[in-house]
């Protein structure tokens, strides 16, 4: 069961990531049917430098009266199906580009389902290529571009380049010392940095639940190539009917490694790894592609989501990266509202309970990502749409564009955590004191209160999941402003400046920022949240709105290559940065900010106490803690948020 599950959901991600989604089954079946008529298909070996050969299959147009360009897509996920005589159903980034014509390659990177190589998770990038085999990612796309043009039939010597996720790694690695022909690039979501903040950890803290249940089958070895799923063993551990309780009895991280041993009869290599690196070291450093994103020549867009919980960290700092180590280069950023991977899909008015009031998929497949790649492959599209750094707010419901990430005139103003659950703008000089809750790890705060099974990871509306279920527990701090009395727009980075104790020596602090909404706030006559999006338990009056939440150990608070543990009962400083957002509050509405120490399974627990690894850490392990955070005075704790200028 837990086999055919998953790959179920990892056919069903393909499917939503590949973009057709908002089409009603009778366009999908035309769709397809004009891909039979108009396309053909053929499997091509594309030679290395190195002498191994990556599978590719190639989609060409039966009308020989143009040159068209050619779309590459380089994935770890299959480019199936292989059976010669069978189609895609889709073609390129969304159902837009087959009908527009192009050539389009899917390509297994090294490694993986048909391709020859060793498949590295996150293939380090070579600083120098000091010998003429020397291989990596941004090596791999070179020479297939290079055969691309030379040996495909009718194409017009421009290839582009897109992904999401996983390939969008391979999209950003794959810029590196551009291949000429390279002229329009698109990675979206894409991985970066799996130590601070893409997939795998965020701050140092593990994510455990989206993570887990994906290298039960991605990480098992493959010793050949294969094209299928073949190779794979089945599940034969516990019952995965309850996420939470899963994790929960399973123990601490050790165990749950050795689970994988108990319920498949393999370790997961990567896993094993990882569990050996709990601290940003040379082998996470050799792993982050950001400080290694240089001679890049092709013109970017880099899309993410602003509640996409696996990669917008590594958008908004891909974006960042390329633009200081290339100056010159056409190349801007797109956020909207969207979980991993929905813009390619969804209509984008919707996730889960909030609304958007406007249909921001097909906004940006129509008015941005077409164009661009018509534009810098055909000489055709419209770029009026797409400005430097292009930001959908969160909160007024509309598209801003501004000339950085970070918009010039926004001003960093602390928001005070205040005596009796408050929150203010006004300064510190209130009364002096802490608030304090007991962090149980054997009944941690869960991060949703939809009931899941692990092969369902985590439900893509939980960022966006009404609070109101997490703000009456105990070990939950709550604090909120009173009403606005005008609008405050967030636009950047948030920045934490907590002072916190423990009476152990280490434990994580989960920051969750909030947009409460009035309780008269109903949704406009005749809207009502989709019937096949899976919605929190919700009333619209009072919805407490998630916009980010984050964790931060306090092991890490000195540096994440130098954990500390903490003296026991003594405050201590805890400053980080959060992935940012864009959002206005409305008059009316409150900002709140809730403090905790477990969001569950989401987040791996940790012990509360030091560990020089943590990651190795069993059932027996686990600590109560009696958590402190302060407020007031030399202690005065605030979330710093950079407010736009009216």
């Amino acid at each position: 069961m837990f086999r055919r599950s998953v790959l179920f959901l990892v056919l069903l991600l393909a499917l939503s990531v590949s973009g057709f989604a908002q089409l009603s089954q009778q366009e999908q079946q035309d769709l397809a049917a004009y891909i039979r008529n108009n396309y053909t298909k053929r499997q091509v070996s594309i030679p290395m430098r190195d002498g191994m050969k990556l599978f590719a299959e190639v989609y060409e147009p039966k009308d020989k009266s143009q040159a068209y360009p050619i779309m590459l897509n380089r994935t770890p996920y299959s480019v199936g199906p292989y059976e010669a005589d069978r189609m895609k159903t889709s073609l390129g980034p969304d159902f837009q580009f087959a009908r527009e014509g192009y050539i389009f390659v899917y390509e297994d990177v090294r490694g993986r389902y048909m391709s020859e190589g060793q498949f590295l998770d996150e293939r380090p990038q070579q600083v120098a290529h000091d010998k003429p085999t020397e291989t990596d990612e941004s090596t791999d796309t070179y020479d297939t571009v290079d055969w691309l043009v030379k040996n495909i039939a009718n194409n017009n010597g421009r290839v582009g380049l897109t992904g999401i996720s996983y390939p969008g790694f391979y999209t950003s690695s794959g810029e590196i010392n551009s291949h000429p022909a390279l002229k329009a690039c698109s990675p979206q979501a894409p991985v970066s940095d799996w130590f601070h903040g893409d997939d795998m950890h965020h701050n140092g803290a593990l994510f455990l639940a989206q993570n887990w249940r994906f290298f039960a089958t991605f990480g098992q070895e493959r010793p050949v190539p294969v094209p299928d799923n073949s190779n794979l063993r089945p599940w034969k551990g516990p019952d995965e009917s309850d996420q939470y309780n899963f994790f929960l009895k399973a123990g601490g991280l050790k165990e749950i490694a050795d689970l994988y041993q108990k319920g498949l009869g393999v370790r997961i290599k990567f896993w094993d790894e990882m569990m050996q690196h709990p601290n940003n070291d040379a082998y996470w450093e050799a792993h982050n592609i950001l400080t290694r994103l240089k001679g890049i020549t092709c013109p970017t867009m880099t899309v993410g989501g602003w509640y996409d919980n696996e990669d917008l960290y590594g958008a908004l700092h891909t974006y960042e990266s390329i633009e200081k180590m290339n100056p010159g280069l056409f190349n801007v950023l797109v956020v909207g509202p969207w979980y991993h991977g929905g813009w390619a899909g969804i209509a984008g008015d919707w996730l889960g309970t909030a609304y958007f009031e406007q249909r921001t998929g097909d906004y940006f497949r129509q008015k941005m990502q077409l164009q661009f790649f018509n534009h810098f492959l055909k000489d055709k599209g419209d770029m009026s749409a797409i400005h430097e750094v292009n930001l959908f707010d969160t909160g007024s419901h509309e598209w801003r564009s501004f000339d950085t990430y970070t918009p010039k005139d926004v001003t960093e103003r602390p928001l005070y955590l205040t005596a009796n659950g408050g929150l203010s703008f006004n300064g510190s000089s209130g009364p002096t004191g802490y608030d304090e809750y007991v962090s149980d790890p054997m009944n941690p705060v869960p991060y949703t209160q939809k009931i899941l099974s692990v092969p369902a990871a985590y439900p893509r509306d939980y960022m966006t999941e009404d609070q109101r279920f997490a703000a009456t527990r105990p070990d939950v701090l709550t604090y909120e402003t009173a009403p606005l009395d005008s609008d405050v727009t967030v636009a950047g980075d948030l920045k934490p400046s907590l002072f916190i104790s423990s009476s152990g020596t280490d434990s994580d602090f989960v920051i969750k920022l909030v947009d409460v909404f009035p309780d008269t706030y109903r949704y406009p006559e005749g809207v009502e949240p989709p019937a096949n999006f899976a919605s929190s338990v919700f009333q619209p009056g009072g919805y407490e709105m998630l916009l980010r939440g984050e964790p931060m150990p306090a092991r890490f608070r000195d540096g994440f290559s130098r954990p500390e543990p903490l003296r026991p009962n003594t405050p201590a400083k805890l400053e980080f940065v959060m992935p940012g957002i864009m959002h206005t509050f409305r008059k009316g509405h409150r900002i709140m900010v809730q403090i905790q120490s477990t969001w569950f399974p989401l987040v791996a627990r940790n012990p509360q106490q030091f560990m020089a690894n943590y990651q190795t850490a069993t059932n027996a392990d686990f600590r109560k803690a009696t958590e402190r955070v302060y407020y007031g005075g030399r202690n005065a704790s605030a979330i710093v948020l950079p407010v736009l200028g009216r």
